[in-house]
């Protein structure tokens, strides 16, 4: 089941996600069509939110040396809990929900989250490189925030007007 990634300016992405309660089957084929979805729309993360379900959930699947993404490199993760961060690094980030732009933003170098697998179970996971940026730009959508919020002032009103300007060409 594919689903509808919802697109910025969509104020349901402003929304603040919820913590899972009940891990069911419900879950299990919510995160299963969120999988297929973020795969079919060349995604490497997405978040709950992003698909209309203000859930404290996000997927993840960090592409291998040759750009593949095997199911068993899927990471659900489920109630996120961000426990230990450390140092600092800058990315060139991109999102399903702002399609087509791509900025530098700066994260975290390294996180430590505790979190929720799909049965329920708690696990911890120490992060860093790409793996902890997307965790964390995932993390922002379960809080109602885009990358794009992260930008300065003036970038931001510099994307604003390149935004507007692809979607009034219909570049988006």
């Amino acid at each position: 089941m594919n689903l509808t990634i919802l697109t910025y300016p969509d104020k349901r992405l402003k929304q603040k996600s919820k913590n899972v309660t009940k891990f069911d089957e419900n879950i299990h084929k919510l995160l299963d069509a969120m999988n297929e979805t973020m795969l079919l729309s060349n995604g490497i993360g997405l978040a709950a939110i992003q698909v209309n379900h203000p859930l404290n959930i996000l997927i993840l699947n960090i592409p291998d040396s040759e750009g593949n993404q095997p199911t068993e490199n899927l990471m659900e993760i489920i109630n996120p809990i961000l426990i230990k961060k450390e140092g600092s690094t800058v990315y060139q980030e991109g999102c399903l929900s702002v399609p087509g732009f791509y900025e530098d933003i700066e994260r975290y170098e390294t996180i430590t989250i505790n979190y929720q697998d799909r049965d329920g179970n708690t696990k911890t996971l120490d992060a860093d490189g790409l793996l902890s940026i997307a965790i964390q730009h995932e993390m922002d959508h379960l809080t109602g925030n885009l990358f794009i919020e992260k930008l300065s002032y003036a970038r931001r009103k510099k994307f604003e007007k390149e935004y507007k300007k692809a979607i009034k060409e219909k570049r988006l």
